[in-house]
């Protein structure tokens, strides 16, 4: 993104203005207060410039409104406005162009646009930061740059429920084991189960909305901590920025960083709800389960067993999930102790934030594309759903309902005929209607209308439920809410 050049940490350097110097010397960010330069180390620790720098289409788009607002404010004459537009502009396109020079002793991104706008414009650039600090600009530059690392997410999200909801109208009627405590419990299809996903990031895509709305407030004017006895316009500046409102309280909004909790606690609950679809897929898999047959796209070969074909895209689908909930820990860790208002301290919020939104995007892009390619056994999954009597409960529930019998007697009942069928070793269906008698005289041979797995499935009709048309009609909703914009219901 931009050019790198050698450190001069402990060269002494004047820069062009002669207003600061690098290692030996005054610096213009923290100004007549120090006699010497500060140390290396102290270079080393305090610049943020490694990895704020991506905040500089934000950083200058709130220079922008900033200095428009002191422009109609009378603040700034309207030729230094003209001036101070004209070099941010030009700033905007030589960082985008890769023609930025990185300095390490200028900290951030917010002293790097700042001295380079004063190489262009010379004395009104430093008017640029009247009734300003890097308090409240950072906190407006965060809040911008994650409010659109949300809207981007929410599309790679919308295109994962898609590619859910496919596989869901797909594999309606794909009959697959439903299990708890991974023990085969009763019969659904392959579509229930990847709508019961898509539920899960519709709820993710709903906790980013909330975390973005929170977020669209606007803290330039809280100056340092205390506001600004210059005559701003905070509703302006919000409004040129695109924010709701202005933040009600100037020591709130220099020292809040719950915004970024937010997104990291609702990014948390979204990595581990992929995480638990790419278990499945690593589970399903193998070949103790054979539910899947494994694409190329998403999977590895191994370096000396040439049979194997490895889930390693969903494996690390699995893994960075920790990555993301780290972020989270560590941040409120920095928070934990704070007092009111800003601390250095805050500045360890960018990389945890950089880094889950970084890793989350290419997750989701990853996770879409790994259900997109998914290739359900429909064999082996019949197979594996007629396993384990998993409808015994459907017999408990008919003898309920069509004799009238107690559920605990029922269950006693189905109990007494699941033993019998694996002393024959067949399913309950399998059984013939003087084993049903023998254990209970009023059994009649509508009871067959209700056993095996393809019957237990149709039942299912109550919503919500695995029957084929219950899953049809709740992608069909899906699919209608998608199509609105791709919208979270």
């Amino acid at each position: 993104m931009m050019r790198e050049t050698p450190s001069t940490e402990s060269a002494p350097g004047t820069s062009p203005d002669g207003s600061d110097t690098v290692g030996g010397g005054r610096n213009s960010a923290w100004g007549g207060r120090f006699a010497a330069g500060p140390d290396a180390l102290m270079l080393r620790i305090n610049a943020s410039i490694d990895f704020d720098r991506r905040l500089f289409r934000e950083d200058i788009a709130g220079s922008v409104a900033h200095c428009r607002m002191l422009v109609a404010q009378r603040i700034l004459t309207e030729a230094d406005g003209k001036a101070i537009l004209n070099g941010l502009d030009k700033i905007l396109r030589e960082i985008e162009d890769g023609r930025l020079e990185i300095d390490p002793a200028k900290e951030d991104i917010h002293m790097h646009v700042e001295a380079r706008l004063r190489e262009l414009i010379g004395a009104p650039a430093g008017r640029l930061h009247t009734a300003r600090s890097r308090n409240d600009q950072v906190a407006t530059d965060l809040r911008l740059w994650l409010r659109a690392a949300i809207d981007r997410q929410d599309e790679g999200l919308a295109a994962l429920q898609a590619a859910l909801v496919d596989q869901a109208e797909r594999h309606a009627e794909t009959v697959m084991p439903g299990f708890t405590h991974l023990q085969s419990a009763q019969p659904v299809t392959f579509g229930h189960h990847m709508l019961a996903y898509a539920e899960m990031i519709g709820r993710d895509r709903g906790r980013f909305a909330d975390a973005r709305r929170r977020l669209n407030e606007c803290p330039l004017g809280a100056a340092a901590l205390a506001g600004t006895s210059f005559p701003v316009d905070r509703e302006m500046t919000a409004r040129e920025l695109g924010f709701a409102r202005p933040m009600a309280n100037s020591l709130d909004a220099v020292s809040d960083r719950d915004f970024v909790l937010e997104y990291l606690a609702a990014g948390a609950i979204l990595a581990m709800h992929l995480s638990r679809l790419a278990e499945e897929v690593v589970i399903w898999s193998s070949a103790q389960f054979r539910f899947l047959n494994p694409g190329d796209a998403f999977t590895t070969g191994s370096s000396i067993m040439p049979q194997k074909r490895n889930p390693d895209a969903a494996e690390l689908l699995r893994a960075k999930a920790g990555r993301v909930i780290g972020a989270l820990n560590a941040l409120l860790v920095v928070m934990k102790g704070l007092p009111l208002a800003y601390g250095k301290d805050m500045q360890e919020d960018k990389e945890p934030l950089f880094d889950a939104a970084d890793t989350l995007e290419t997750c989701i892009a990853v996770a879409a594309g790994i259900v997109g390619d998914l290739m359900p056994n429909a064999d082996r999954l019949r197979e594996a759903a007629g396993s384990g009597f998993a409808t015994a409960t459907d017999l408990a529930d008919w003898l309920v309902r069509e004799l009238g019998l107690p559920f605990r007697e029922a269950h006693h009942v189905t109990g007494s005929l699941v033993r019998a069928a694996e002393e024959r070793g067949c399913g309950l269906e399998d059984l013939p209607l003087e084993v049903f008698t023998g254990t209970d005289a009023r059994i009649h041979d509508g009871v067959y209308q209700v056993l095996g797995i393809d019957n237990s499935v149709r039942s299912r009709t109550s919503l919500g439920g695995t029957a084929p048309d219950q899953v049809r009609r709740q992608a069909a909703q899906w699919r209608s809410r998608l199509e609105q914009d791709g919208e979270a219901p």
